[in-house]
């Protein structure tokens, strides 16, 4: 079932201009918001980030943003920016202590990131419930991924 709706650029531009004044993104950091109109970008969200001159550039996929909440993506994609430092301080930390593509390296950097996009994302919950417009979480990813039973019956055999 396809919940896309038609890419709204003047409400992206308020959800933008609202979440970077309650996140207290600005004035520390200088950011613009950009619309992405690439078919081949995958992506929903993303940044580009200049953090000597603390500027950020906010890219959300126009073209075909496959994420059922605009509110969402923008908060994810903020908090990402609000947690930036500790995110450079612990990839940093991790590429120090491991050699480069080391079976241990590798795993300290999985579970960062892992780790990372889940703590954003449960912040970017807590804030939606608490002050979004939309406030119905998207579960447009979920809809991919395998059910229980499929994952269960690739266990039997172990």
């Amino acid at each position: 079932m396809d919940f896309q709706q038609p890419f709204d650029r003047e409400k992206a531009q308020l959800l933008y201009e609202k979440w970077v004044k309650k996140l207290r993104i600005t004035p520390p950091w200088d950011v613009q918001l950009q619309f992405v109109e690439d078919a081949s970008w995958r992506k929903t969200g993303d940044f580009k980030i200049d953090c000597d001159d603390r500027k950020a550039i906010l890219l959300l996929n126009a073209h075909n943003p496959r994420h059922q909440n605009l509110e969402e993506v923008i908060v994810h994609e903020l908090m990402h920016l609000k947690m930036y430092p500790m995110d450079q301080v612990t990839e940093g930390l991790i590429l120090s202590q491991f050699e480069e593509d080391s079976p241990a390296g590798k795993f300290a950097y999985s579970q960062f990131f892992t780790t990372l996009e889940q703590t954003v994302e449960e912040l970017t919950k807590c804030f939606l419930l608490e002050f979004g417009e939309d406030r119905e979480l998207s579960f447009g990813r979920t809809e991919t991924m395998k059910g229980f039973n499929e994952l269960y019956d690739g266990l039997k055999g172990l």
